[in-house]
């Protein structure tokens, strides 16, 4: 009789023992966005993973933690990912250039230029952002003042979309251009019988490549104040939409080192050295890396008219914009990528780069499959071609604030019946059932919270704008989805990584005017507050 109660109180004692944990958050409003987007109060979470979803009356009752957190009735999202951005780019340009976005003349320019200088030893005088759209003249400036006020200085100031820079006459000079060259892919804009100093596209690139490279010091710094911002804004990976050799390389030694703790999904660039070096080893897939795209260019952009239309531009007729690389070029990067089983993401904004390379896919992809070939932007697209997404199963990667960015003269570049078939993310969506949604910072801000009310709440052509629930899978799983890794991130689900943020308040029920304001309270990754 003895041993029949100790057998039942063993049995009694260990009813009530709890499961050990490294942490539970729960009182919340959890968005796990899984397949039926259901909702849960808490979740407990081990050795990075989550490993339990509920109730808290579940969660609390089943586990125990070394840290439990009271959400206090916040709203939980996945972590959110950005399927396109420049994430080497931002930290570089935070590092050494005059930040000249919403300038709102080309005075305003210089002012912003001179206070930079003051703080600039360098012989190189660097901004970016600038818009000339922003201004009351809306055209490109010369460099008549940059010489004036900076004559001492090699001066290359990026346009905001990052495919026209304005540059000194020194430049020119090293770089070898003049009034008579001829860039394939590019235009040296001519004004006076004279060039003004503003380069497009492949001859942009040109002035860009002489520009020193940072130390490997300076580009620490860089990556560190690149994840700093995007763990203030929530993002817990990342796409950055084009890496060298030695970038890509660096970020993996400091992911290895635990110094860089943001996800990294990196698109390398098309030359032989690069994709040869990757590309042997096939597809890559680290805890915190993943290489296995490469990316393309198509055109250049509508903000500058560099984006090819089928048409020519309503407000320039003499120019329908450039395609910057040859068929044989086109031919080779995808079949090479085909043949190593990697993706290809290719820039594509107007009608005609988008069904250009809607056709090049074709050749490789002829039918339905699971490649997840993706055309970035994918802005302007002909009517008769967006069941070719469809057909050839390629992905839409779409950057919902370039829509409300461009929203003030886009009509202008395209006219009223060409516009109707821009910015047409529902219909895009509709194709494959899904789409990637990002930034393209540092062209656009950082914040996904802008990203998502671009989404849901623009007031023109409102068909094709998303509903709440798929901007915010745009955001997260489909974003993971965009790169093959939505069996290990973008949505909270048992066995999945521990990425989630904590807003201040609701974003799939606040009225849509106060979604821009609405905060980061906090980030994790693996389960880890990195903000």
């Amino acid at each position: 009789m003895k041993r029949l109660f100790i057998a039942i109180l063993a049995i009694s004692m260990m009813s009530c023992t709890k499961t050990s944990v490294d942490l539970i958050v729960h009182n919340a409003k959890v968005y796990t966005v899984d397949n039926q987007f259901s909702k849960a109060q808490a979740f407990a979470v081990k050795d990075g993973k989550f490993v339990a979803i509920d109730s808290d009356k579940n969660i609390l009752k089943h586990y125990s933690a070394y840290q439990t957190l009271d959400a206090q009735r916040q709203s939980i999202y996945p972590g959110f990912i950005d399927g396109h951005c420049h994430f080497v780019g931002y930290g570089e340009t935070k590092v050494r250039y005059a930040d000249l976005n919403g300038c709102k003349s080309f005075e305003e320019v210089l002012e912003r230029l001179a206070k930079h200088n003051q703080n600039n030893d360098s012989e190189w005088l660097l901004g970016r952002g600038w818009d000339q759209n922003l201004w009351e003249i809306k055209e490109f400036p010369t460099n008549t003042e940059l010489e004036q006020r900076f004559p001492d200085k090699k001066v290359l100031l990026t346009r905001v979309d990052g495919h026209a820079v304005l540059v000194s006459d020194n430049i020119l000079e090293i770089i070898g251009l003049n009034k008579n060259s001829k860039i394939d892919g590019g235009e040296i804009i001519v004004k006076n019988g004279q060039p003004t100093g503003i380069l497009l596209d492949n001859a942009a690139d040109m002035a860009k490549a002489a520009i020193p490279q940072l130390t490997k010091q300076q580009k620490i710094n860089a990556l560190k104040i690149a994840q700093r911002d995007c763990f203030k804004h929530g993002l817990t990976g990342v796409t950055d939409a084009g890496l060298d050799i030695i970038s890509i390389a660096l970020i993996d030694s400091l992911q290895q080192q635990g110094i860089l703790k943001m996800k990294v999904n990196a698109m390398i660039n098309p030359d032989d050295e690069t994709m040869n070096y990757f590309m042997k080893f096939g597809a890559i897939e680290k805890e915190r890396l993943t290489v296995r795209s490469v990316k393309i260019y198509a055109d250049g952009a509508l903000g500058s008219r560099g984006a090819k239309l089928i048409e020519p531009y309503s407000d320039a007729p003499a120019t329908s914009g450039l395609i910057v690389e040859s068929e044989d070029f086109y031919d080779h990067v995808c079949e090479k990528a085909y043949n190593a089983g990697y993706q290809v993401c290719c820039h594509a904004i107007g009608d005609g780069g988008v069904r250009m390379i809607l056709n090049e896919y074709a050749k490789f992809l002829k039918g339905g499959n699971d490649l997840r070939w993706r055309i970035e932007h994918s802005q302007v697209v002909h009517p008769q071609d967006f069941a070719l997404y469809k057909e050839y199963s390629v992905i839409p990667s779409i950057q919902a604030t370039h829509c409300t960015s461009d929203m003030p003269w886009a009509e202008e570049r395209l006219g009223s019946e060409r516009i109707k078939f821009a910015y047409a993310y529902n219909t895009l969506l509709e194709q494959n059932g899904w789409l990637i949604n990002g930034t393209d910072f540092p062209i656009e801000k950082i914040s996904p919270m802008l990203t998502f009310y671009s989404s849901v709440a623009r007031h023109w052509m409102t068909h094709d704008k998303l509903s709440r629930e798929d901007a915010l899978r745009s955001m997260t799983i489909w974003a993971a989805k965009g790169y093959f890794a939505e069996q290990r991130k973008g949505s909270i689900e048992i066995g999945k990584e521990a990425d989630f943020v904590i807003l201040s308040d609701d974003i799939m029920t606040i009225e849509y005017e106060k979604i821009p304001e609405v905060k980061v309270v906090n980030t994790f990754i693996n389960g880890e507050m990195v903000f």
